[in-house]
């Protein structure tokens, strides 16, 4: 389905909170892996619009499996003159020629359906997905190499634990196959740290949370992607478990204005969480999206909550990202669902 521009209000609130950082880009190129997906998507359709409103000359070049199938599904940016596509497989691809000053790899989404009908196939994407970026970035010219991980990596949250921290030291169990997405980040993050040894690069870690947003799927393992899609097509709400699981949700331009302030100013070798801090319950969040767009939708709980039952909690600590970056969430959660339900309504009055 080919699906519409993002809002300008939202390219435009990115290019606010990003302008002064895009000087080291002017004539230069940009490699980005993942660049059709959900991240992918936001952080191309900002890049084109930056690069022509400051006149940079710059040029990115977009690894995917599909180029035709991207044209098909964003030609808004598939036409763009900045932008060339690279088919190929990230585990494989050839390195196309130039230097490339800055890396963006952010392969491999979080895809609960592909954690558990190819969990291998899962698994070497990102492990020799990163090690071939990575090569490619040493052997062409990149000085910024940026990972987009995962909160994943640090395995179950305490229920004790609010909001958890980059310095926390858990991690998933390594003989559960359901740990292979976490498990995989967590490598692909050390594989970082061995590359920026002997090559002449910085790598930032961006770990990243749970979001909202224009291209985030509405029918898959996304929480709130699946309550707006049941409001949006008139299904009652179902929330599977007690409702209790507390859960927090970052805009997606707010995310991508996290990412690029990474890539171009954040310290390297030190992981950042990217995600809100505002957490609420399964069912608040519900609750909040009925409320934003439909007051009388129903909402169904699949069982009620045990007296004596731990909260299940992902929820990151952002004191860092504050810290170091002075980033801030700046879309609040109502205006988040709101923006992507209007999102999706108008692409399917288009269609």
């Amino acid at each position: 389905m080919t699906q519409k521009p993002l809002p300008l209000e939202d390219i435009e609130h990115i290019f606010r909170h990003t302008a002064p950082l895009w000087e080291g880009l002017r004539d230069r190129a940009i490699f980005i892996t993942g660049g059709t997906g959900f991240f992918g998507c936001w952080l191309l359709e900002s890049f084109c619009y930056i690069n022509r409103s400051l006149a940079l000359n710059a040029h990115a070049t977009v690894l995917t499996r599909s180029p035709e199938a991207f044209q098909k599904k964003a030609p808004h940016l598939a036409s763009d003159p900045s932008i060339t596509f690279l088919s190929g497989d990230v585990r494989s691809f050839t390195f196309p020629d130039g230097d490339f000053p800055f890396v963006v790899h952010a392969a491999t989404e979080a895809s609960a359906s592909q954690a558990a009908n190819a969990p291998l196939d899962m698994l070497t994407t990102i492990l020799a997905g990163t090690q071939r970026t990575l090569e490619f970035a040493a052997s062409h010219g990149t000085r910024r190499f940026l990972l987009t991980s995962s909160g994943a990596v640090y395995g179950k949250q305490p229920s004790r634990v609010t909001h958890l921290p980059e310095n926390y030291m858990g991690a998933p169990n390594p003989l559960d196959p359901g740990s292979v997405y976490a498990e995989g980040k967590r490598a692909a993050e050390l594989m970082c740290s061995l590359f920026q040894r002997t090559a002449n690069m910085e790598c930032l870690i961006a770990r990243c949370w749970a979001f909202c947003g224009p291209h985030l799927p509405l029918d898959t393992h996304f929480a709130i992607g699946n309550f707006i899609g049941d409001v949006l097509a008139g299904r009652p709400i179902q929330i599977k478990g007690d409702g209790t699981a507390r859960r927090s949700y970052l805009y997606a331009s707010d995310l991508t204005i996290w990412l690029w302030n990474m890539l171009f100013r954040g310290p390297s070798l030190l992981p950042i969480n990217v995600g809100s801090g505002k957490d609420l319950s399964i069912l608040e969040l519900a609750q909040e999206v009925v409320a934003v767009l439909n007051p009388a939708h129903t909402i169904c709980v699949a069982r009620k909550c045990a007296p004596d039952a731990e909260i299940a909690r992902y929820v990151p600590s952002v004191e860092r990202a504050r810290e170091y970056l002075g980033l801030e969430q700046t879309v609040t959660l109502r205006e988040s669902i709101r923006r992507t339900a209007a999102w999706y309504r108008n692409a399917s009055e288009d269609i």
